[in-house]
């Protein structure tokens, strides 16, 4: 008898692909997202002005993390690139009002999560050999490894600066050492599920169990800091501020499901690369341990098999997309994306009240785990 998780589902769910929720229509958050950004800008500009002047031919290492930040092109021109999702500022400053607060009063905090998130991108590329980020060059590709640690050391710094910046928006002083509190823990757990990561690389044993570790902490508890915070900044209960951190955390879980998802499935005209890419690559995504779980003997020997090369051929590919398929491992995983889905909007229901902010963040949880790219 086939175990769970290989392609059984363990109670029914209707999909969210088939139930085709609308995707989040992000011309009600754009003022947001411009705001985020200005205060992202300011942010660094303020830690700039306190720098000792440069010679005309040094190199700013602010202008380095505006350049990885979208803000300005590898000449250092004011640009607008594509400077991601913005999902975890959104996620607080949506929380805040939801709670009850002002936008502006969750600006800094979400501003800081934003470059908090951005500082283990960089280390990210840098452990990776990632040449490519948002379809432009990594920052340690144009300006080497180490000033790339450089940049991604002072936006960890800044990403607390602009923490402690909320006092400035009129946030209690007995609030504001919480959520410095708080963006320290979170980075501690990032590193913890990075470690694991980097672990996984070298192991040909990992499980779907230790997989959800690692991407709780590596993904999905900066999306808890991200809500948790908002609802603190609004002045939310204790209580309130715990459930709407778990319903980040859960969509968290979600998005990075989802993530892995589109790494095998997504089409390329929407997802940028190449179809399967993740097993080119030879990630050990949750498919893949799915997979494992799921497969004969022999099977297996051959997942091993083709994940112990340099690299995997285009039939190597193939193969296991066949064994992926032959054991619905989609639809399992997609039914985990469904049950994360369900628990954070549960959660949200649970913390905030019904407004039009927390709608917002339900259209958010339904588009972030519904994505094709």
């Amino acid at each position: 008898m086939p175990r769970a998780g290989c392609g059984l589902q363990s109670r029914p769910r209707t999909r969210l692909l088939e139930r085709r929720i609308p995707l989040f229509d992000p011309s009600p958050s754009r003022p947001l997202l411009e705001m985020l950004d200005d205060e992202i800008l300011a942010t660094l500009a303020e830690a700039e002005r306190a720098a000792p002047p440069l010679q005309p031919a040094a190199l700013s290492i602010y202008d380095v993390m505006r350049y990885h930040l979208g803000f300005a092109d590898a000449s250092f021109q004011p640009v607008r690139s594509d400077s991601g999702k913005r999902m975890r500022p959104l996620l607080c400053v949506l929380s805040c009002n939801a709670a009850g607060g002002r936008a502006d009063d969750a600006m800094p905090v979400a501003a800081g999560i934003e470059l908090l998130h951005n500082f283990t991108l960089l280390h990210d590329d840098i452990q990776d050999h990632s040449p490519l980020r948002r379809h432009r060059p990594t920052v340690w590709s144009l300006w080497g490894v180490a000033q790339a640690i450089n940049a991604g050391d002072a936006m960890f710094a800044i990403s607390h600066l602009a923490v402690l910046r909320a006092s400035n928006a009129g946030a209690p002083a007995e609030r504001v050492l919480p959520l410095t509190e708080a963006l320290h823990q979170t980075t501690l757990r990032i590193v913890e599920g990075q470690v694991l990561d980097l672990g996984f690389e070298s192991r040909s044993d990992v499980t779907a169990d230790e997989y959800m570790v690692m991407i709780g902490g590596k993904s999905a508890e900066i999306c808890r800091c991200a809500c948790w915070a908002g609802a603190t900044i609004a002045g939310a209960t204790a209580e309130q501020s715990r459930l709407a951190g778990d319903a980040g955390f859960a969509l968290g879980i979600g998005f990075q499901l989802r993530d892995d998802i589109l790494g095998i499935w997504g089409a390329t005209s929407q997802t940028g690369k190449a179809r399967a890419d993740d097993i080119r690559r030879r990630k050990k995504s949750l498919p893949v341990l799915l997979l494992r779980e799921c497969a004969s003997p022999d099977e297996l020997e051959e997942i091993d098999a083709l994940y112990a090369q340099d690299e995997i051929s285009h039939a190597g590919i193939e193969r296991i997309v066949t064994m992926l398929a032959k054991h619905d491992i989609e639809a399992a995983v997609q039914d985990r994306v469904q049950g994360w889905h369900d628990q954070a909007l549960e959660l949200l229901r649970g913390s905030l009240p019904d407004n039009d902010a927390r709608r917002k963040l339900e259209a958010l949880v339904d588009a972030l785990v519904a994505r094709v790219n």
